[in-house]
């Protein structure tokens, strides 16, 4: 089972867990909270079917990764990141993110260049900032967020259970073909079993202020989200994206947050026809003009 050493906490080695299929161009799938890569395993099936290569990992404390009491900051995350591209020796490489997983995406680019990546894409993304303000009134008030680290103090399994509502809006999903009761225990299993430092320091991630990276994402990227999600909405987060950085903008109607299983098939062909589209974007870009006057003959 592969490991990747990322730091150490007094004597242990901090390690994150991750899984590297297939062959051909590569994608990094960068999962959201509280879950692991094993959230991408319908669309990374889809994906390796059509001849790419897959990597996913557990971010530090979760899945299988090391569970520290330190890290979780979007710094460390981005870090632990670029360990991985970097002791892998990963080029051109297509970063997707969900939920946080769009968090680390951001900040790596912002913070290591894009050397490494060729696109990013940015599945119902927490950039560029959530918190209600003056000039973001529609952002979720800090008292909301404040209320959950409590609920989390509190009882952090009867929270896990109310976050999975919202997160696939199951009082318009309840019976859903695409969503069985097995798959809720599944999830509610996964996120039980993360460091509970870990899904407390968390939260606090999710106040923080993108807008200074943004300017820094320098590659073609692509942002999908529900219009009907409950957990980052999408009028605060993925339409003011779109209009904050160079990206195409894919919406998916009645969506929920959770769309990396229920919209599975539909996100994997957009991720598909957008890394299409930029190959044949460089293709145009990289003709001479002697062998373009060639074709129009």
């Amino acid at each position: 089972m592969p490991y990747l050493k990322v730091g150490k906490e007094n004597s242990s080695d901090i390690k994150v867990h991750y899984q590297d299929h297939g062959n051909g161009e590569i994608l990094v799938l960068i999962h959201g909270y509280p879950f692991s890569g094993l959230a991408w395993e319908k669309i990374e099936a889809k994906l390796l079917d059509q001849g790419y290569r897959v990597i996913t990992y557990d971010r530090r404390g979760f899945g299988l990764s090391s569970s520290p009491s330190t890290g979780y900051d979007w710094d460390t995350f981005a870090q632990d990141l670029d360990c991985l591209l970097t002791e892998l020796n990963l080029t051109d490489v297509t970063l997707v993110g969900h939920s946080m997983g769009t968090g680390e995406v951001t900040r790596y680019l912002a913070m290591y260049g894009s050397g490494r990546v060729s696109r990013s894409v940015f599945i119902a993304p927490i950039p560029p900032f959530i918190l209600k303000s003056k000039e973001n009134p529609e952002g979720v008030e800090k008292s909301v967020l404040e209320g959950f680290k409590e609920a989390i103090k509190q009882d952090r399994y009867a929270f896990i259970s109310e976050f999975l509502k919202n997160f696939y809006n199951l009082d318009k999903l309840t019976g859903n073909k695409d969503l069985s009761d097995e798959k809720l225990r599944a999830d509610f299993n996964l996120a039980a079993v993360s460091s509970p430092i870990a899904f407390l320091k968390c939260v606090d991630t999710w106040m923080s202020d993108f807008r200074e990276d943004l300017p820094k994402i320098d590659v073609p990227s692509l942002i999908i989200q529900g219009d009907a999600d409950k957990i980052l909405p999408f009028k605060v987060t993925g339409e003011v994206l779109a209009q904050k950085i160079a990206a195409e903008l894919r919406v998916i109607e009645d969506g929920s947050h959770g769309i990396p299983w229920t919209h599975a098939d539909e996100i994997a062909e957009e991720i598909l026809s957008f890394m299409h589209r930029s190959h044949e974007r460089i293709s145009t870009v990289n003709v001479t003009p002697e062998r373009e006057t060639n074709q129009l003959q």
